[in-house]
């Protein structure tokens, strides 16, 4: 199975090619941004389709991250995804950022549960726990550092993502075992997007964003004008 993976979710745009047959990454690009994933994106997978040697129509199947990450580029990516999916007949499917993150820690090592974490501002983080085989300890949750610690501080564990440090800094407070290993990776690995993808159910999987929190700007719900 021949997947294109897509990530924009957080500051990197990110392309891969990967032949799960054969177990070969046939193109990679990755470019760090904090935005402009939009205009970047495009060209991106056009350079990575021509560095693998492919057509679409070569195509088995596009997954793009869903999130958490930022709005604006988990739109980005996802709309890229749908759009290519549409226009080639294949399957999309949505693969969750703290999976991306947490799934080569796991590959490498299974005895102890890893636990992504994303910075969700303003003392807040989005994280999973995972253990062998990517089994799911502890849903993905938007929740405060301080909640967040307490809750995994059952036993031994790995931190990984943009926001391991932070809760490692905050880990002294607490009683619990601190963490075996701390990686700060900034970003998921898009080889892990796609392999993680061509072991999905598109139907169980899809491209749709994985929202953990209420929007910072809603509707005005007061003052407005009645309709006429």
């Amino acid at each position: 199975m021949k997947i294109l993976a897509i990530d924009t979710a957080l500051e990197a745009c990110q392309v891969a090619i990967f032949d799960s047959d054969e177990e070969k990454l046939l193109a990679m690009l990755s470019h760090d941004m904090r935005r402009g994933h939009a205009e970047a994106l495009i060209p991106i997978i056009a350079d990575a389709m021509k560095a693998a040697g492919l057509d679409y129509s070569q195509l088995d199947r596009i997954a793009t991250t869903i999130g958490p990450g930022s709005y604006t580029g988990l739109r980005v990516g996802i709309s890229a995804a749908k759009g290519l999916s549409f226009a080639s007949g294949k399957p999309a499917v949505g693969i969750t950022t703290l999976a991306a993150l947490s799934a080569p820690l796991i590959a490498e090592d299974t005895a102890v549960p890893v636990v992504s974490v994303i910075d969700a501002r303003h003392g807040n983080v989005y994280f999973h726990m995972a253990g062998a085989g990517q089994r799911v300890l502890l849903s993905a949750r938007h929740t405060s550092i301080e909640d967040a610690i307490l809750t995994i501080t059952a036993g031994p564990v790995r931190l990984v993502g943009p926001a391991a440090q932070i809760l490692a800094a905050n880990w002294p407070r607490h009683p619990g075992p601190p963490p075996v290993a701390i990686d700060g990776r900034a970003k998921p690995s898009i080889e892990w997007v796609a392999r993680l993808a061509a072991a999905a159910e598109p139907l169980r999987a899809p491209a749709k964003p994985l929202y953990l929190r209420a929007p910072d700007v809603t509707p005005q719900t007061s003052h407005h004008i009645a309709r006429q």
